[in-house]
């Protein structure tokens, strides 16, 4: 995350005098899920902005979206073949009724957890088929994640926003060298360079390989052919160590104003 977005959201944290302030010492467990740090966002966003009407759903059906692809042009969102299938965002999705009473979404998030390196070198676990090795090939789960993305893409196809958050945590997601000890004293080195290892690579499709740990809620627009291109991309975030609620909360509470900025629904003396 860049330093002034670091330092603003440390600001409103404090502000808010911290997770524990608003909400109680629940907010800090160390093993909060995303689910539980969404609906914190959203009890959040009810009392700072009382006059606006908020939901939380843990799902989107596949009909709802294909309806609104189908509304936005009569050629798409005709195909479907199981009718109760849905989409399930590991942390739910947060809605703002719009000055025309429609529901518009404000906040997406998703967490995925791949790469035990750091918790199994420092308690002395050899990994692999023969139990030799220090560090384990990464696996290919976290792909899954593109579905709910494109997802969410087609049901906001129309919109000027994507606030999609995406937090990563693991070895597999290194953004820089980390050096972790063995109970022996040997020190082992992951590498976050090393195609073996890291997967952050494939997630960044998703923000056409933006910076992470920024907020990217505001589409970009492009000119290509003398066309003009819009482009919605995930706010991506990664750590080594596991997240704490109090590091992810601002971080959503901050897109969800975007979007409610960007939807005209909040002015900027509001966000301050």
């Amino acid at each position: 995350m860049k330093k002034n977005q670091t330092d603003r959201l440390s600001k409103q944290h404090v502000k808010s005098k911290g997770a524990e302030g608003i909400f109680g010492t629940s907010a800090q467990q160390h093993d909060t899920s995303v689910k539980d740090v969404s609906k914190l966002t959203f009890k959040s966003l009810k009392k700072e902005f009382s006059s606006l009407e908020f939901r939380y759903r843990e799902q989107i059906e596949k009909s709802e979206i294909n309806k609104k692809l189908n509304d936005v042009d009569s050629r798409l969102g005709v195909t479907l073949f199981v009718g109760k299938s849905a989409i399930k965002p590991d942390g739910g999705v947060i809605e703002v009724k719009d000055k025309e009473n429609r529901w518009r979404i404000v906040l997406v998030s998703e967490a995925k957890h791949q790469g035990k390196d750091i918790e199994n070198i420092s308690k002395g676990v050899l990994v692999g088929k023969k139990k030799d090795q220090d560090i384990m090939v990464a696996g290919n789960a976290i792909e899954r994640s593109h579905k709910n993305i494109n997802e969410i893409r087609n049901i906001m196809v129309d919109e000027k926003h994507f606030p999609y958050v995406l937090f990563l945590q693991g070895s597999n997601f290194l953004t820089e060298p980390v050096s972790v000890s063995r109970p022996d004293g040997r020190v082992v080195e992951l590498r976050h360079n090393v195609g073996s290892l890291n997967r952050i690579d494939r997630l960044t499709a998703a923000n056409y390989s933006m910076p992470i740990n920024e907020n990217c809620c505001e589409n970009i627009f492009i000119i290509s052919s003398d066309q003009t291109v819009m482009l919605q991309a995930v706010s991506i975030f990664t750590k080594a160590t596991p997240w704490m609620a109090e590091e992810m909360l601002p971080i959503m509470i901050d897109v969800a104003k975007t979007s409610l900025r960007i939807l005209k629904l909040v002015g900027h003396r509001h966000l301050a």
